[in-house]
């Protein structure tokens, strides 16, 4: 199983007009410290790509960790990390809805199946 990627998917619907503040405190407050529990940001999306006052944004961030060990790593590491906890407490007034998937690509698929 060496060698396969997963991706962490975080999607976040910021409330109106609240999406350029949320990215903003994201790099400065989330990003910096995303490394030490293990997650290697693979890219940013903005939808729509505008920032306004009156609608709200999907922001779509994509993580990579190495492996079925690199996503039991990055786990334990924010399960354990209440300084995390506070800071998404401190988002609540800007999100609207946040969910956290996985995914792989088709090709890593069947090989991380295989436990």
């Amino acid at each position: 199983m060496a060698g396969e990627t997963l991706y962490v998917v975080d999607r976040i619907v910021t409330k109106p007009g609240c999406g350029k503040k949320f990215v903003d405190e994201w790099r400065t407050g989330y990003l910096p410290n995303a490394g030490r529990r293990n997650l290697t940001l693979d890219n940013v999306l903005v939808s729509p790509p505008l920032w306004s006052e009156d609608e709200s944004n999907v922001v779509t961030i994509t993580w990579a960790v190495e492996g079925t060990a690199g996503w039991w790593a990055m786990t334990r590491s924010s399960r354990g990390d209440s300084a995390l906890g506070q800071w998404w407490d401190a988002m609540n007034p800007l999100i609207a809805e946040r969910t956290r998937t996985m995914a792989a690509t088709a090709d890593d698929v069947e090989s991380l199946a295989d436990v």
